[in-house]
């Protein structure tokens, strides 16, 4: 079983490098105001116990549920070069209907 700050991958993370960055988009407010859910890019070695500690020590709160989803890199070309954008890990935490996050 892994520690208190062990992942599953048996790799030492921090709370302070689960959480990249909280995503901002209209669709996130929307999910904020309606069911009280913020959505943050993780790193993609955190798991769903990882991302629930990291959210309650950072910002105080207590977290309901955690869904995560790992974003795939697209294919994009500028001109005659061929590229991929990155893959990344999107976290959405639902916290206790009394708790907020406030980002502004």
């Amino acid at each position: 079983m892994a520690s208190n700050n062990e992942s599953a991958s048996g790799i030492t993370v921090e709370s302070h490098q689960v959480i990249l960055r909280p995503l901002v988009t209209e669709k996130g407010a929307a999910l904020s105001e309606l069911h009280n859910a913020y959505s943050f890019e993780v790193n993609p070695l955190a798991t769903k116990a990882d991302i629930r500690r990291a959210v309650e020590e950072l910002f105080g709160v207590r977290v309901v549920d955690v869904r995560t989803q790992n974003r795939i890199g697209k294919p994009r070309r500028h001109k005659f070069h061929t590229g991929r954008t990155r893959s990344w890990k999107k976290a959405i935490v639902k916290l206790h209907e009394d708790d907020r996050i406030s980002f502004y």
